[in-house]
């Protein structure tokens, strides 16, 4: 079904008076011009009426109140709906219609992009154990999301669930780089934390001492970099950047004197 919409020519329709030229069928089938029962009067109105899918409509745009989410406010707004009078509807649309189709797809999305990357390192190393290997990083890197996205209050929204897709990608990237260098190492008879054999007592020794330190600067040096950064600066170099101004000053003094004489 289409909706028809009939325009009479430009020239007839330039003024508000050529619509009573217009003619309707009366209740006897004959033809009838507009102006037999109809008058055209000028009045004030709104600048622009609002419609959607070219029904009269209302915009609403709001916002969920602190401490609730996107999903709350949009039940509270079907449940208000529900109670408007006959002849009456709602549709959603923009950013809370995203959502609403998104909430359904977040599952499937998140598999499938697991299937996809899965396939794609089975095909790189032609083995099904090492990509299962990455993968088991990704459940780490979406706790870690959720962990953040709770401690902000934020919402599990349409652009929370974009992010968990990409987190995937950065997990599985991470893990390929480990993986890629453990596997070179292990055929070269390697890693040392776990060497047997003649002189496997020190390899350990000297493996697992490094491998502690490492795990210790990866994980503590994302925190406590920037707080050693900040700290040294304000102790050590808090009067370095007034210093520099007062020579640029200087200077420019010396300069501008120069010139004067």
């Amino acid at each position: 079904m289409q909706r028809v919409i009939v325009q009479a020519d430009s020239t007839s329709r330039m003024n508000a008076d050529d619509i009573l030229n217009y003619n309707v069928k009366n209740s006897k089938g004959q033809l009838v011009p507009f102006s037999a029962f109809a008058s055209v009067d000028w009045a004030k109105g709104p600048t622009q009426i609002a419609g959607f899918n070219y029904y009269p409509a209302i915009r609403i745009s709001g916002e969920a109140k602190p401490g609730y989410t996107s999903g709350d406010a949009i039940a509270e707004m079907e449940r208000l709906a529900d109670r408007l009078p006959r002849g009456f509807g709602y549709e959603w649309a923009g950013q809370s219609l995203q959502e609403m189709l998104s909430g359904s797809q977040a599952p499937f999305l998140l598999a499938l992009s697991a299937l996809v990357v899965f396939l794609c390192l089975a095909a790189l190393y032609e083995s099904w154990t090492i990509p299962l290997a990455v993968l088991l990083t990704v459940p780490l890197g979406i706790l870690g999301a959720v962990l953040a996205a709770m401690m902000r209050g934020l919402p599990n929204d349409v652009y929370f669930t974009v992010g968990l897709i990409t987190i995937i990608g950065l997990a599985a990237k991470d893990a390929i780089l480990i993986i890629e260098f453990a596997k070179d190492l292990r055929a070269k008879g390697m890693p040392l934390v776990i060497a047997k054999g003649a002189g496997g007592a020190s390899q350990q020794a000297l493996g697992t001492g490094v491998m502690g330190g490492m795990i210790a600067v990866v994980i503590l040096a994302l925190l406590m970099v920037p707080v050693f950064f900040v700290s040294v600066q304000r102790v050590l170099a808090g009067d370095r950047p007034k210093a520099a101004n007062k020579e640029v000053v200087d200077d420019r003094a010396a300069r501008m004197h120069g010139a004067a004489e």
